[in-house]
């Protein structure tokens, strides 16, 4: 018996679906009396036909079936061809072809898909009375995928792959298995209600200038192409993350008269999608992290109003969870600490002082993480201003707590910092004016550490005396103290006491700074130790406090960050001008 291979050029179109159709090449080997048209004809029909949810066409010259023909090729030696079980008449010979060219249905090419720019951009900060600055957006904001997309089951590169029939039989019954998944009618339908409630809002947007409309028209472009991923699969999270993105920046292009829709409708409806994301995959932080501004957006619309105060603690725990998947996010650091900020503003008396601490726990954080975010240092500088201001007004302070002076004093630190890194910036600049005086000029802190003869970190705790420092844009310096007779000994010429005490004084140049760190050393005496690794070696100091030791090591770190930015000379300006 007589082996021929068949090759079958397919289209196939699945129907109820918004899928392009696919075309595939399907080979036979057998005798070639199995061959003929009417038993391959019955037998795909019968094998595949069964099916309610395809419908396949064998395209060929002639049409066998109603829905049904193809174009066979015999590849023996002989050359020889079979149709229906006889022998054709003889014909003109074709001009020879190297492939016989299949007509299949147009393939309906998906739409590229769009990339969304990140929700809100950095800006400079808004002037605003004790507050500082607005909610930063994320910079690495999760792009979407410019991949079309495939068929399910399928490799982009298997349009062009050779498919046995075991292979088609097997495709087809797992894309009918799909299809009873439990998303694929009442949750589809369902997504299907939400997807044109969300274009309606999307679509009513007006830009307010011809760049803004542009904009918008990008967005729509982007929005249809995540409600298509979406009603082909509702568990797509990040198709759910991507439009929210879209809805969240469709928010900013609403114009400030517009009526409908309504900006607050439009972060609404982002903060679902974004609920949706998270539930799907609870670890995308970026999803928490743009779901916490949306949040924040809104709560701004309400003033300080009970529902504002519900939103803010919304927000504040989005943050949290966006940094716990994601502890090295100084902007989402920064950001909890303006959300903290904001919601101290709202909740009882009692309630503000707790809740303003934590947020300069937040931005202190993230100023560790970046020593020149100027923003987080910025905003750290005016929440220590406002709990000044709140210390000042309830009277005299209990004794462990830090003065209002030293409160304003460090305010007055960090505003100073932020101006020295961005001195350009408008707000920093009027802010400064405010604090500056508040300063210890010529100095940018000083207060008191406990240290060790100069030179001797191994001093007996006895030997190691609580003095006086100062630092500057130049070093950090130990002030001794002389008494009256020494100063009159060494005018007298008697003894050089004075010079011998300058010259065992501890100083600490910022260009021979390597770190700076807290230091929890048992050979210490009691305090919070504080250790300087320089150049020449490493210098260990006490603070009165942990609160104070805080103190220190930001000003230092921020100084130090100050020279390596080559600012020193605007810092000295501040402090000597």
């Amino acid at each position: 018996m007589r082996e021929e291979s068949w090759h079958l050029k397919i289209t196939v179109v699945l129907l109820h679906s918004s899928l392009p159709c696919f075309t595939f090449t399907a080979t036979y080997y057998g005798p070639a009396e199995v061959t003929s048209f009417f038993c391959i004809g019955s037998w795909l029909q019968h094998a595949i036909f069964s099916s309610s949810l395809f419908q396949i066409f064998l395209d060929s010259a002639l049409a066998l079936h109603a829905n049904l023909s193809f174009n066979a090729m015999s590849e023996t030696i002989e050359g020889s061809e079979l149709q229906n079980g006889f022998q054709p008449q003889p014909r003109p010979e074709p001009e020879p072809e190297s492939e016989l060219k299949v007509e299949s249905q147009p393939e309906q090419q998906p739409e590229e898909e769009l990339k969304p720019e990140p929700v809100v951009t950095d800006v400079d900060p808004k002037p605003e009375p004790n507050n500082e600055s607005s909610i930063q957006s994320n910079e690495t904001t999760k792009q979407a995928s410019t991949d079309q997309v495939a068929p399910p089951g399928r490799r982009k590169d298997d349009e062009n792959r050779t498919f046995t029939m075991r292979e088609l039989l097997s495709e087809l019954k797992s894309d009918e298995d799909d299809a009873g998944s439990p998303y694929s009618q009442e949750n589809t339908q369902c997504q299907s209600y939400q997807n044109n409630a969300a274009m309606e809002l999307i679509n009513s947007v007006t830009g307010t200038d011809e760049e803004g409309r542009s904009r918008q028209r990008i967005l729509i472009y982007a929005a249809r192409r995540y409600a298509t991923a979406l009603e082909r699969n509702p568990e797509d999270y990040d198709a759910l993350y991507n439009w929210a993105l879209v809805l969240q920046e469709s928010a900013d292009n609403v114009s400030p008269d517009s009526t409908s829709p309504s900006k607050d409708a439009l972060l609404e409806e982002a903060c679902k999608k974004y609920d949706e994301a998270t539930r799907l995959c609870p670890t995308l932080h970026d999803a928490f992290y743009n779901w916490a501004i949306a949040i924040s957006d809104r709560a701004k619309m309400r003033g300080r109003t009970k529902e504002a105060e519900e939103l803010w603690e919304q927000a504040t725990k989005n943050y949290e969870k966006a940094v716990q998947l994601n502890w090295n996010s100084p902007q989402a650091l920064n950001n909890w600490g303006l959300a903290l900020q904001e919601l101290s503003a709202i909740v009882p008396a009692r309630e503000k002082q707790k809740i303003v601490r934590t947020a300069i726990s937040k931005f202190r954080a993230a100023i560790q993480l970046q020593f020149d975010f100027h923003r987080a240092i910025y905003n750290l500088g005016t929440v220590l201003y406002g709990l000044a201001e709140d210390t000042l007004r309830q009277g005299s302070p209990n004794l462990k707590e830090v003065s209002p002076d030293e409160l304003y004093s460090q305010s007055a630190i960090y505003i100073a910092a932020a101006h020295a890194l961005k001195p350009n910036y408008s707000v920093y600049s009027s802010a400064l004016r405010l604090v500056r005086s508040m300063l210890p000029l010529p100095h940018l802190k000083d207060g008191y550490l406990t240290a060790p003869p100069a030179g001797n970190s191994m001093a007996p705790h006895g030997a190691w005396k609580r003095t006086e420092f100062f630092l500057n844009h130049e070093a950090l310096q130990q002030v001794i103290r002389v008494d009256q007779r020494q100063i009159t000994r060494s005018l007298s010429g008697r003894t050089s006491d004075v010079t011998d005490m300058d010259k065992r004084a501890i100083r600490v140049d910022i260009p021979d700074i390597v770190s700076v760190s807290a230091c929890a050393d048992l050979t210490l005496p009691p305090g919070a130790g504080l250790c300087i690794d320089t150049t020449s070696g490493q210098v260990f100091l006490v603070a009165d406090s942990w609160e104070s030791l805080d103190g220190w090591l930001d000003a230092i770190r921020l100084v130090y960050t100050i020279y390596a930015r080559g600012k020193t000379d605007i810092l000295a300006g501040i402090i000597t001008g």
